[in-house]
């Protein structure tokens, strides 16, 4: 490798270990300036781990990192930052009970001579980035009250108010509708042409083409390979990154649907954002055994609010859910499960983990009082941690010894797998996946999309409500549309295509 000034970022034969597992094995990567450079890898493949050792979040065991052709001792984020380098999260680093415009100065707040903080200007300068980049956001809206993908807007905003050149972007794209998509793709442009250089770490192989000029693909903490974007695809990037042919399309046999297991009926449920306001208006749908019902709608028209009262975590003003013929709407979360409903939440971090806990310890979270987990009251971890190697095997949980590891140590996509390894062990008769492969590479979409249908040929219910328009369309045998917290649209899915549907979502009729 040849240091030059013609480069944003080089890093030189990065390694670095975690105890005994290696995470990165003299790994070098070349990112030019005022490109998009992907940076591709299967889950736990050591991809976030080396752009927080650029970010200076981990310190590397060995090698060098160099920025625009200068070698920096990146000890701590603030060399970062003072270095113009700028990190957007896969799991947002906001303050929820602050404002988005407290959220963007947090750190590098605008004050009068006499300390005193100054909003007025701060705005001005936050409305200047916005009007430039195309970001706009409600600046007096609180965190806790705007969508996942305002809340992404927000984490951008954050980098450029701090006068990043160098964005590094973590899964960006995994909690955005299409339409979202897009728009950050525009975004991410009009930056590259303002001079800006930016590193995206995802998973999603049409969103590399569509963006990025050169990608680099790691493979269990080793390089592989770095190609020209625009000549590959996406099937190849697939083979490289996970180092076998891998299926892009569900493959499935029709379904044989049962009789109605899951209702809801008329359903009315107020807003916790917008208070006196309806976020359901009397939606109604049914799911019956032995098929998948595909939720399909731009975020923000009712989903949340719908999965919150399946699962008892919201009130509901008026109508009746039923499970097997019982009503469960108003009770509680831990009625839910004992109807045999499982729910892959959305935020896995603030629904389906606690961080602090082991992976052990998160797989028996539902279940931690039933034998032989448990026995007058006394955990039985020989029991426990014989039930987690299980999920952790099955479900390819990276690293493999994690049995004991906090949770919050593993990447999100391995964290998504243990989730999802611990609904499907309840044997749930209703299954709720709500963005189930959020976060996950192409090989474990593939074994994800596999687990539903084969959930699906047991004769089990599942409701998959994904902002994924190819994933519902591909993977679900009925498809729902939701526009304004009602049921706009339902069909089968061969009754449809993304026209149709993506029409609907949009308030449309046809």
């Amino acid at each position: 490798m040849k240091i030059s000034s013609e480069y944003a970022v080089q890093m030189k034969n990065i390694t670095k270990n975690f105890g005994d597992c290696r995470a990165l094995d003299d790994v070098s990567i070349e990112i030019k300036k005022g490109t998009i450079h992907a940076v591709l890898g299967e889950n736990g493949a050591g991809k976030t781990t080396l752009m927080n050792i650029l970010y200076g979040l981990y310190q590397a065991d060995e090698g060098e990192v160099y920025i625009n052709g200068k070698r920096i001792n990146m000890k701590n984020p603030n060399i970062a930052i003072e270095n113009k380098i700028g990190m957007v999260h896969q799991h947002f680093m906001l303050v929820e009970n602050f404002t988005v415009s407290q959220n963007i100065i947090l750190g590098k707040e605008v004050v009068s001579c006499c300390g005193i903080l100054d909003m007025k200007k701060a705005k001005e300068e936050i409305d200047k980035i916005v009007e430039k980049y195309g970001l706009k956001v409600d600046k007096d809206a609180k965190i806790a009250d705007i969508s996942v993908g305002m809340q992404q807007r927000v984490e951008i905003l954050k980098t450029l108010y701090r006068g990043a050149d160098i964005l590094i972007l973590d899964e960006p794209t995994a909690v955005l509708t299409p339409q979202e998509i897009k728009d950050l793709i525009e975004i991410m442009h009009r930056l590259i042409a303002d001079g800006k250089t930016i590193i995206i770490i995802t998973h999603k192989l049409k969103e590399i083409k569509a963006s990025s000029d050169a990608c680099t693909i790691i493979r269990r903490g080793k390089y592989i390979d770095t190609v020209d974007v625009k000549n590959i695809t996406q099937t190849e990037l697939a083979d490289k990154m996970v180092g076998r042919n891998v299926k892009l399309v569900v493959e499935k046999t029709p379904a044989k649907p049962g009789k109605v297991i899951f209702e809801v009926e008329d359903l009315t449920v107020t807003s916790k954002v917008h208070k006196g306001i309806n976020a359901l208006k009397g939606l109604s749908l049914k799911i019956r055994k032995g098929e998948i019902l595909g939720v399909a709608g731009v975020d923000g028209n009712g989903q949340k609010e719908l999965v919150e009262a399946i699962t008892c975590l919201s009130k509901v003003s008026s109508g009746v859910i039923k499970i097997n013929g019982n009503k469960i709407q108003n009770t509680k979360p831990k009625n839910v499960i004992k109807n045999k409903i499982s729910t892959i939440h959305e935020d896995r971090q603030k629904r389906g983990l606690v961080l602090d806990f082991s992976v052990a310890e998160n797989v028996i979270l539902e279940r931690y009082k039933e034998y032989p987990y448990s026995k007058a009251g006394i955990l039985n971890y020989g029991e426990i941690n014989k039930f987690a190697k299980e999920i952790i095997s099955e479900y390819d949980v990276r690293p493999e010894d994690c049995v004991n590891m906090q949770i919050r140590e593993l990447s999100g996509g391995n964290q998504q797998k243990v989730i999802i390894g611990r609904e499907i062990a309840n044997d749930p008769d209703l299954l709720i996946a709500v963005q189930p492969t959020r976060g996950l590479d192409v090989g474990a979409i593939e074994y994800v999309h596999k687990i539903l249908v084969e959930q699906r040929d047991k004769g089990k219910a599942v409701l998959l409500i994904s902002l994924e328009l190819d994933e519902i369309l591909s993977l679900a045998d009925r498809i729902a549309v939701i526009y304004d917290g009602k049921i706009v649209g339902e069909f089968l899915q061969e009754e449809v295509n993304e026209n149709t549907v993506g029409l609907l979502m949009a308030g449309g009729k046809i």
